[in-house]
């Protein structure tokens, strides 16, 4: 079941998808894999996570909703380069903040992992559930790749389409055995 969702999601990253619809695609995919109730999706910009993908997407909250590092729950996971795992009342973790814009402030689990691209944080990303739910080693590590799938997808996004199919490939791997 978690190779599908590693499938799918690479397959997204070999097909050329508008870069929104396919991080719309990993959130949908995620809750459905998952079984979650929510995940939201956060990119870093000028030193703050912006929310830009959500499973349910409330009127001016994409794009809208902004954490600076180390703020809330998100913020503290993209400062820690670390995942976090809350099972129950994750609205009571003194790390959190609350959006009333947001329903899923008021949910009892959260799982969250950060985004990366070669080493970097470039944002993050939330799983959640209404009901409190002890996250498996499995669920970790899943939500864990998924952020280095989507941190992958974000690199391959910013490459030139045109460039990458005049690039000799074979002289990219070659070069540094040269040196």
């Amino acid at each position: 079941m978690q190779v599908q969702l590693l499938q799918k999601i690479s397959r997204l990253m070999v097909r050329e998808v508008p870069l929104v619809k396919a991080l719309d695609r990993v959130v949908s995919l995620v809750v459905e894999f998952m079984h979650s109730d929510s995940c939201l999706l956060y990119l870093l910009q000028d030193h703050e996570l912006v929310l830009c993908a959500s499973n349910n997407p409330q009127p001016d909250t994409i794009g809208n909703v902004r954490l600076k590092l180390g703020e809330g729950l998100t913020g503290w996971v993209a400062r820690e380069r670390r995942l976090l795992s809350v099972s129950r009342e994750a609205y009571a973790d003194p790390r959190f903040k609350l959006f009333t814009d947001l329903p899923e402030d008021t949910y009892e689990a959260f799982l969250s992992a950060p985004v990366i691209i070669r080493g970097r944080v470039a944002g993050v990303i939330n799983v959640q559930h209404r009901a409190p739910h002890s996250h498996t080693g499995g669920e970790m590590e899943l939500l864990t790749t998924v952020g280095e799938q989507v941190g992958c997808l974000l690199a391959l996004a910013s490459v030139d389409t045109a460039k990458l199919a005049q690039a000799d490939l074979l002289e990219l791997v070659m070069a540094p055995a040269r040196s």
